[in-house]
This record gives C-alpha cells, structure tokens and sequence, in this order.
C-alpha cells in the first residue's frame, strides 16, 4: 500500500535515472492488449488464423521500418532493428504458429502463452541486464497483439503538452518518439536500471523512478505528480508545502548539476598532484557522448552483450566490428576496453536451445563459455582486433576463476590475429590484456594471473555477490549488499597490493567506483583507475579534486582495522563528510 499523508499519495520504486520534475500525469493507455480471450479455431480455419497472425507480424514489421526511418537517433534504431529481427525469430513467431497449428487455438492466445514461456526464461536468469531483456520480447508482442485486437498504436510524439509519462512499461519504440520539449520524466510500473527505458531515461537525463508495481492504477491522467528519480519515489496529489519543498529541492539540485558538470572536463587531481583516471561504463556505442560531455579520459567498460541479445541469430564479425570501430573511432586516442562476451550461455541468446539453468550465476558463464563455444568467441576476438587498428583498444576477460582460462584465451586471441594475418585483413594486436576480477579465487590467485596479464580491472558487483553470498537482486537479503564491508575491502586491497608488487595497473568498473564516499579508500588503496555510468564523472571527479592522496593511505591502516561496513562508513564521513557535503552540493 503506497504511503498516504495530508491526502497526497507516496509510492516507492527503483531510481533509475536522477532527478526531480513535478507535472501532470499522462498515461500512455494500453487497452485491449491485455485481456486476451481464448478460443477454439475449427480445423477448416486454421490456415485463415495462420495468416491473420502473419498479417499482424508484417504489419508491426512495417511499423518498426518506418519508425527507424522517422527517427533521426542511431541510439534508438539500434533497439529498433533488434526488435525487427525479433519479429521473425523462431522462439516468438514459430512458436506462436506452432501453437496455433497444433493446438487449435486463436493467435492471441498463442501469442499471449509463447510470450509467457519465453518471458518467464530469461527472467530466471541471474544476470539483471539480461533479466530485462524478457521486456523486449513483452514490447514486441503487445505491438503483434494490438494489430490482431485492432487496438490503436501508442504515439507518444503526438504529445503537445509538457507532461510526465506513466505508463506499465515503455517500449524502446514508444521512447524512441519523446520530444524533450514535451515529455519531464518516465514513470512505469515495470523495467529497472538494466532495463531499456532506465538506459534511455539516463542516457537523454530524464528523471525516472522505474518499477513501482501499481502505478498506473494509482494515477489518472491530469494528475499533479512528482517524481523524485534521486529518492526513487513519485508522490501523487502532493500538498503546497510538498510543492514548495520538491520545486526548492529541484531547484537545488539543477544548479548543483550544472555547478558539477561546468568543471566536468577539469581533470580528476587531487590536491597533492596524483591523477586519477576517471572512464565511463557503456552499453551502446551511442552512451560514447556522455562520457566525452562529462569529461571521461576513455571507456574502462564496453559491455558488448547488447548485440547479442534478443536474436535469432548470432552476429557476425563484421556487424560486431562496426560497433567497436564506432566507439574506438571516436574516443581515439583515448583507450576503450572491451569485455568479452559476458552472458550465461546458449539460452541467453536463444531460449529454445535448452532448459534453463538451475543456478546460472554459478554456471556456464562469461569466460566459460566463450572457451566452450570458441566460434563465438573467435569472431568477437577478430572483430576486436581489426577494431583496434583504429585507435586505442583493451580487452577483458570476464568470470576468470583460474589460470588457465586467461592462458586458453589469450592463445585464441593469438589465433585470431593469425587468421586475420592470413586473410589479408588490417588488425592489431599489440593492446593491453586484463582481467575483470570479481570471483574470490580470482583474487587468490592474483599473483599468479598477473604474470599473464596487464592490467586488473575490479568488479565489484559480482566480486560482492559472490563473496557475501548475496543476490542484491533479492530484495529480501539487498540491503547486506555492502561495498564497505571489511571483507571486500580486504579483497579489494589484496588485488592492489599485488598489481603494485607485479609492476601491473589495477582498475574498478563496478559501481562502487561511482560513489564518491568510496573515493578516499579507494585512492587510499592504489586504484590506477574508475570507470563508472557518465553521469557519476562529474562528481566523483570533482571529489577527487577535494582530496589529498597521502592523507587518504594514512588513514587505510584505520580503516582496515574497522569491524563492519556501518564502523568504515563513519570513520569515513567524520574525516570527510564536510567535503563530501560540498561536492554533492556543487560547492
């Protein structure tokens, strides 16, 4: 039940791209999509329902064209064009017909049965990034389903008022048409940070709290609501004083925004003259102009899972080195690292190859299996190195346990080199090999993977998880989900002493590296280098300015010494709260 208080409403859900905006609710209505009856189609009329179901396909087929067309946006197309591949994959549109055929049944409720067996698949994946991708496949049948039902297609760009949109989720189509003159911020019952509309919101700075469960129920449209994307929470009908209190607190938070971003480009130098390198995270080549915007020195994190996901088909070599060349290119000379392909096997890509796993956090994963289907891996390893004759290239190898896997890959990457060699193609492998550091053995054995490295990069939402056993997707066990526990910081500080003992740089990718609370222990430990979402470089950056490097290794011993996470976050916040509270001020 949403909160209540002097009659206005409160309701919490995920922060998903920061920010206040007030405004009118418009909710982007989806009736007729969801009530889906079910009925017995007779032998004779079988083939007629095959092809009304065709029919609906080809018709949201030539919608998706049209829309690429209109939308001026690669970073939106790319999405598209995932969804018009998706159109014809086997596991949504052959298995609906195979239904239908089968089963006797209306292409609605085939549709509707298909969607809730593949959707159910990758949301029992432990990965949250391709957890959300069960909303792509949801997206595109509700667009199949509304041909077949005759329901009018959703246009978010007729929209001629400024308002907020609420909605049960928003599809990459529907976000594709948002006029930022028109539309403040997102509101959806459903989707998270990893979710494409969390990835849109932040990346066109739009305030979005995300899966709020019932939101469309509690709001009507022409409601007054805010939505406060730093607190993940949107109040419905507030009162004047909670007006007054949310347009001040927006106010504050734009010119501490605009205060932080000014000096974005300044570089990250601490008092005392150390430079820190501060890189972004990205997802799509397109997130490259926020983190030059904000100022990064490169890219410390290019997750490449995004175009393998939700496709018939693997891509081919040319099509994944497009993408790289497109972000190595433009960042050139700035380094960009690439971390191969880090999802949990063969039913991530593509779900009717088998049953699901039963743990696949601790299953065929990230490096595992890449060295299990050395074909994919082989042609994301070549597109990589004809990718890095054009700038400057680092690649990553994720979920290494052992040393063997880093020696098995790095013998594929030479054979890749020498296939390209023989084909004649332009490559180069003269780039830096590293590490993504985020299981426990990992750390271990960090003196012995680093003779075969050259770098280590710290993950350290996987490397929490697993060392706390804990799911920080479990709401019910998230909140021990602590970066500053004394565990992880041993680890942490474990991968540091020996990259310094083995002459070796040693980065951090995970979130952590974008909270500047963790700054002074991190500096403090030797980190070369963070890499964090762009639109935390401003700030962590303009920390690291308030900082004095020696101070911050005086005070390790200290904090090594605390008990639990509680004890180093006040240690931390009685020698640097005040800073703190000026940075986060844009002071």
């Amino acid at each position: 039940m949403p909160e209540t208080k002097h009659g206005e409403k409160i309701i919490n859900g995920i922060s998903a791209s920061p920010g206040i905006c007030i405004g009118k609710a418009y909710l982007v209505d989806k009736e007729g999509v969801d009530v889906v009856e079910k009925y017995r189609i007779r032998t004779d009329d079988i083939q007629q329902e095959v092809k009304r179901f065709k029919t609906a396909v080809k018709k949201a087929g030539d919608d998706l064209i049209d829309l690429i067309e209109e939308t001026p946006e690669a970073f939106h197309t790319n999405i598209l064009e995932t969804q018009q591949v998706m159109l014809r994959d086997k596991m949504l549109y052959g298995r609906t017909l195979e239904t239908i055929e089968n089963e006797g049944v209306n292409a609605e409720w085939a549709l509707k049965k298909v969607v809730s067996e593949v959707k159910s698949v990758f949301q029992g994946m432990a990965n949250a990034y391709l957890k959300e991708r069960a909303s792509d496949i949801v997206h595109l049948s509700e667009r199949i389903m509304r041909n077949l039902v005759g329901a009018e297609q959703v246009n978010i760009g007729n929209i001629d008022k400024r308002v907020i949109l609420v909605a049960k989720d928003l599809s990459p189509a529907e976000t594709s048409q948002i006029n930022l003159e028109r539309i403040k911020g997102f509101v959806t019952d459903k989707g998270g940070k990893a979710s494409h509309t969390g990835i849109i919101a932040r990346t066109l700075e739009l305030p979005a709290v995300l899966g709020l469960g019932n939101a469309t129920a509690l709001i009507h449209n022409d409601d007054v609501i805010i939505v406060d994307g730093i607190s993940g929470l949107v109040i419905i009908s507030p009162s004047e004083n909670t007006l007054m209190d949310y347009e001040e607190r927006k106010i504050n938070f734009e010119t501490r925004l605009a205060s932080i971003t000014r000096s974005s480009r300044l570089p990250a130098k601490t008092t005392d003259g150390h430079h820190l390198k501060v890189m972004g995270n990205i997802e799509l080549p397109e997130e490259v102009v926020q983190v030059i915007n904000y100022g990064g020195e490169g890219i410390g994190l290019y997750r490449t899972e995004f175009q393998y996901m939700s496709r018939q088909m693997f891509p081919n070599e040319d099509e994944l080195f497009e993408k790289y060349n497109d972000v190595v290119e433009v960042l050139a000379p700035k380094p960009v690292t690439i971390r191969t392909l880090d999802i949990n096997g063969d039913k991530a890509l593509s779900p009717e190859n088998g049953a699901t796993e039963v743990n696949p956090a601790l299953g065929l994963r990230g490096i595992r299996y890449c060295l299990q289907r050395q074909d994919v891996f082989m042609t994301q390893l070549r597109a990589i190195l004809r990718a890095a004759v054009n700038g400057s290239v680092r690649i990553m190898f994720p979920m290494i346990c052992n040393l063997a896997e880093v020696i098995e890959s790095k013998r594929l990457l030479g054979e890749a080199a020498e296939s390209l060699d023989r084909e004649g193609i332009p490559y180069n492998c003269d780039i830096q090999i590293g590490v993504l550091v985020e299981v426990p053995s990992a750390v271990v054995i960090a003196d012995h993977l680093a003779e075969v490295v050259d770098f280590f990069s710290i993950g350290t939402n996987d490397l929490i998880q697993y060392a706390l056993a804990i799911d920080r997707g479990n709401r019910q066990v998230n909140h021990l989900f602590r970066p500053l526990d004394p565990a992880v910081l041993r680890l942490i500080k474990q991968v540091c002493d020996v990259a310094r003992q083995k002459k070796i740089k040693v980065f951090m990718c995970g979130e952590m590296a974008g909270y500047p609370i963790h700054l002074p222990v991190l500096l403090g430990l030797g980190l070369d280098e963070l890499s964090m979402n762009p639109q935390s470089m401003p700030v962590v950056k303009r920390m690291t300015r308030s900082l004095n490097l020696s101070q911050c290794r005086d005070l390790m011993p200290e904090v090594m010494q605390q008990k639990s996470a509680e004890d180093v976050y006040h240690l931390l916040q009685t020698h640097y709260g005040e800073i703190l509270a000026e940075v986060e001020m844009g002071e």
